[in-house]
């Protein structure tokens, strides 16, 4: 499968602290043009039980080209022994806001 031309990456980490921290790291870094921060409830299983907790998930804006330096990065500053890292294809927007995700990030 190739890379699409652009990408939401997603991950969520269990205080609001890391993950505006996670998202202005990789801001900084030119590896994402945007992120959103916001609440979730996440219900999973994990060790054979099954978890209720708030979590909070961040969508980073990317180019497709820049998804597998993106996700290592998240899994280099992650405490999670196993962080959701999850990458969908951006298929159409905006040109305006598509040509702002390309000069925000690494060229």
């Amino acid at each position: 499968m190739t890379n699409p031309q652009y990408a939401m990456v997603i991950t969520t980490t269990d205080a609001e602290e890391k993950a505006r921290s996670l998202a202005s790291e990789v801001i900084d870094e030119r590896l994402a043009a945007c992120a959103q921060v916001y609440a979730i409830a996440s219900v999973y299983r994990w060790e054979g039980r099954v978890e209720q907790e708030q979590e909070w998930r961040i969508d980073f804006k990317t180019r497709g080209d820049l998804v597998e330096k993106l996700a290592r990065r998240i899994g280099e500053l992650h405490d999670y022994d196993t962080p959701e890292v999850i990458a969908l294809p951006i298929v159409s927007g905006s040109p305006a806001y598509l040509g702002w995700v390309t000069a925000q990030t690494q060229n």
